[in-house]
């Protein structure tokens, strides 16, 4: 039986986190058939974080177990990595707290995890993906990096830079994670699995744009990091041929 823990950084999401666990807790009873357990980490900063009390308060609700860790260092990309160190079980999936993410998906996640897949990415920019709303300027960077490294590296997704993934827990073992901005550790993963011969696929997701809370997304600030991965992929891609399945 598989175990999938669900990491959700939060940062005052406490008018959102009602309706992301609401909407996980949805998919998760279509599943009733399905042999998996589902284990819920929210990922928290701060003892003052709106979210808390809101999670004490409704966390009885729901049938997959929701427990509450807190950072030893504030900041989303601490958060995404205590989040990938504490998960138990067979597989991790990352998503956000502010309805941006598309769990109708989730039982697709679930059957490819069951082909052992090292990373499974929601991918908004392959046929069937859908983006709404958003900055311009961050869509078209985001949609431009995907679709040419596929082109240009064979990478087996078109949406490298979609922080909704689903990973085996194994594939950390021997991983070191580099990323020290924040969302943009979703790419070094698969860049690093792709270079290694991981086993990767893609299914097509659909994004929103926030529409409660503020985003933390820093674009001018991480994109020298963005960057960075694309280039390794692009470079070792080059240097030698992986293995890939």
């Amino acid at each position: 039986m598989l175990t999938i823990t669900i990491v959700i950084p939060v940062y005052n999401e406490g008018k959102n986190i009602d309706r992301t666990l609401d909407s996980l807790n949805m998919q998760i009873k279509k599943m009733q058939d399905v042999t998996a357990n589902f284990v819920v980490n929210i990922i928290y900063d701060f003892d003052e974080d709106n979210t808390l009390p809101v999670i004490k308060r409704i966390r009885e609700n729901y049938s997959m177990p929701i427990n509450l860790i807190k950072n030893d260092k504030r900041g989303v990309i601490f958060a995404i990595k205590n989040g990938i160190k504490t998960a138990e079980g067979d597989y991790v999936l990352i998503t956000m707290a502010d309805m941006s993410d598309d769990y109708e998906i989730l039982p697709q996640l679930v059957d490819l995890a069951r082909q052992e897949y090292d990373v499974i990415c929601g991918s908004r920019y392959m046929k069937g993906g859908k983006l709404y709303g958003g900055p311009l300027l961050k869509q078209l960077l985001s949609r431009v990096a995907g679709i040419s490294l596929h082109f240009l590296t064979g990478i087996p997704t078109h949406d490298i830079t979609n922080s909704y993934k689903m990973y085996k827990k194994s594939i950390f073992n021997n991983m070191v994670l580099e990323s020290e901005g924040g969302f943009e550790i979703g790419m070094e993963i698969t860049a690093k699995t792709f270079i290694n011969g991981g086993k990767i696929t893609e299914i097509p997701s659909r994004w929103w744009d926030r529409t409660e809370g503020k985003s933390r997304f820093q674009l001018t600030k991480w994109l020298p990091k963005y960057l960075q991965w694309y280039f390794y992929v692009l470079k070792n891609n080059f240097l030698k041929t992986p293995k890939h399945e």
